[in-house]
């Protein structure tokens, strides 16, 4: 009944998705393709039109992102089973877990290319989980955690504190660059998905973010040679500020902050 709201042709298939944390996915395959169905579980309708008008812009220039299907009313979010719904195309490919030095430049190169997509995007938005954020977030998270945690937690504030992020670039940012989130498809990337952090932030924040997963050992240190692999790919579209050169060291621990107090969110709310 929903997909007659949209020129999709007539329902074949509906598989759930396993994966992810914030929102619920399923494949939809009909007459006319493969599709991608999600239920927002905790966004309002209000809360999605930036990241509909993104991943349109961003398609609409060429990078391999799902692009979203408007309704016969021209919209992108409806309404299914009480909550928004969204359905956008459906990318090849899947995603790996143990990444080569290759498949790390690749993705650099996709970043650096991401930010120069969106610097032509009008919409704006602010990092909802930015610098304010950490300070409110970790006087929740105080009260529950051990106190060697907390110690290192307020140590850390207090160091990003120190460092302000002024002069370095900013623009549209993916925010959530993990290795599920990019889709290889034999061998070369098919696609990335989960825009739901993206926003406009520090360019140098994303490529941290990114790094910090793609290029992190067992022992919790930076493989070298993947790292190197990562920056020489974004390099080679955009270089680095002489002022982001200088914060980079700051901003792997910014990036390693805010992933952590999200994990730390989830495992305690």
């Amino acid at each position: 009944e929903w997909l007659k709201n949209y020129s999709l042709g007539h329902l074949q298939d509906l598989q759930g998705i396993a994966s992810g944390i914030e929102n619920t996915n399923y494949f939809v395959t009909t007459t006319r393709g493969k599709f991608v169905l999600t239920l927002f579980e905790k966004m309002s309708a209000a809360d999605l039109p930036y990241y509909m008008h993104l991943k349109t812009h961003l398609a609409n220039h060429g990078f391999p992102c799902p692009k979203p299907i408007a309704n016969h009313d021209h919209e992108f979010v409806g309404e299914l089973n009480g909550k928004p719904a969204s359905i956008v195309s459906c990318l090849p490919g899947k995603s790996v877990e143990q990444v080569t030095p290759a498949q790390c430049a690749e993705t650099g190169a996709l970043l650096a290319d991401l930010h120069l997509a969106g610097q032509g995007f009008a919409q704006r938005m602010m990092n909802p989980r930015g610098p304010h954020w950490w300070q409110v977030f970790s006087q929740q998270l105080l009260p529950k955690i051990k106190p060697d945690e907390a110690e290192l937690l307020q140590s850390e504030l207090a160091f990003q504190l120190q460092h302000k992020q002024d002069a370095l670039p900013r623009g549209v940012i993916h925010g959530d660059l993990f290795r599920d989130n990019v889709l290889f498809d034999n061998g070369r990337i098919g696609g990335v998905i989960d825009f739901y952090f993206a926003c406009n932030d520090v360019l140098l924040y994303d490529v941290a973010i990114t790094a910090n997963d793609w290029c992190m050992q067992p022992d919790a240190t930076l493989d070298v040679v993947r790292l190197k692999a990562m920056l020489q790919g974004y390099h080679a579209t955009r270089q680095f500020t002489d002022a982001e050169k200088i914060d980079w060291p700051v901003m792997l621990r910014a990036a390693a902050l805010r992933i952590w107090l999200g994990r730390l969110g989830y495992n305690h709310f």
